[in-house]
């Protein structure tokens, strides 16, 4: 269980007996068990933190320390995260390799299913929030332990990636699917003007804010990766998570999202990158979604959230990809 790993790690660590309480597992993760829980010391010291941990099976294959080195790039600079503190590769701390973070305070997600998830102040987040992205993609790979890419790499490889995905997890003909893979191969974009660092993953529901208009975190840096800025940006504005509003994320009109992410990261979007990354975002929210359902149909999950991902969302990006095609 992680309350004996944790009670028995932190104890060496603070150098007196420490119980766990409140121990609450978040569900839903792809690649991540994720804990929230008070550590209590005999002393009074009392701490709120987070444990992200692999479990038995991962819907997405993800390295836990490229993650915990990308948080640590960030931690007090002007790209909010959660403060990190220990990453161990092993299973000696905590059941399974993972790491530790301290809580950030007071945070709300914005919901998928939540028409109004900022309230009156998605435009101040949404500003905050595609000004972080390209403060991400402005930052130097190598400081978060990004590894090398050649720029003629970044899509091609992308796209190898989730096809490779696709067909271990495929269960059933996807011929949509098989067409927009196939376009994608056939119209590859332009290297990008740099290799960035690429969340991932950024995207509403992936970040923290305070309900009052202030970004407080990003998180869920697990699919980190070096690659083009654009397929973060495509992934952000992909309509899955525009909350039923049209606008990007839920939050601000596309041109202006556009706008705050240029000026941060001193990239200019590219029309012909754009359109290839923005049916990229489609595959791979797709192949996804069907590693979601995979996992509940072969037995190794009954998550709720797996069980909706491989249902409507996959029903979403099937459609979309569909109308993309007819365009294309």
């Amino acid at each position: 269980m992680p309350a004996e790993h944790l009670a028995r790690f932190l104890s060496a660590q603070w150098g007196e007996a420490v119980t766990i309480a409140g121990l609450k597992r978040f569900h839903g993760g792809s690649a991540r068990q994720t804990y929230r829980f008070d550590a209590i010391g005999t002393s009074g010291r009392r701490e709120a933190l987070v444990l992200r941990r692999d479990p038995p099976s991962s819907l997405i294959e993800t390295e836990r320390l490229a993650e915990y080195r990308a948080i640590q790039c960030f931690a007090g600079s002007a790209v909010p995260v959660p403060e990190p503190l220990f990453c161990d590769q092993g299973p000696e701390s905590f059941g399974s390799p993972g790491f530790l973070m301290r809580e950030v305070a007071g945070g709300l997600a914005g919901g998928l299913l939540d028409p109004e998830a900022y309230g009156t102040h998605a435009a101040t987040v949404g500003s905050q929030f595609f000004t972080a992205l390209g403060r991400i993609h402005a930052a130097d790979p190598a400081a978060a332990g990004v590894p090398a890419m050649a720029l003629a790499d970044a899509a091609p490889a992308r796209l190898a990636h989730w096809r490779d995905a696709f067909a271990a997890d495929q269960f059933r003909p996807e011929p949509v699917l098989e067409d927009a893979m196939a376009w994608l191969a056939a119209n590859l974009p332009p290297p990008p003007e740099r290799i960035s660092i690429v969340h991932g993953d950024y995207r509403s529901g992936n970040f923290l804010h305070d309900g009052n208009g202030r970004l407080l975190a990003i998180l869920d840096w697990e699919m980190v990766h070096p690659g083009d800025a654009h397929e973060d940006l495509a992934w952000a504005c992909d309509p899955l998570w525009s909350h039923f509003s049209g606008l990007a994320g839920g939050m601000l009109p596309l041109a202006d999202a556009i706008a705050r992410w240029e000026a941060a990261s001193g990239l200019t979007l590219n029309p012909q990158s754009w359109r290839w990354w923005r049916v990229f975002a489609q595959v791979q929210g797709l192949v996804i979604w069907i590693s979601a359902a995979r996992e509940v149909i072969d037995g190794r999950s009954h998550d709720p959230v797996l069980m909706f991902a491989g249902t409507i969302p996959y029903r979403f990006h099937t459609l979309t990809l569909a109308q993309t095609l007819e365009t294309l």
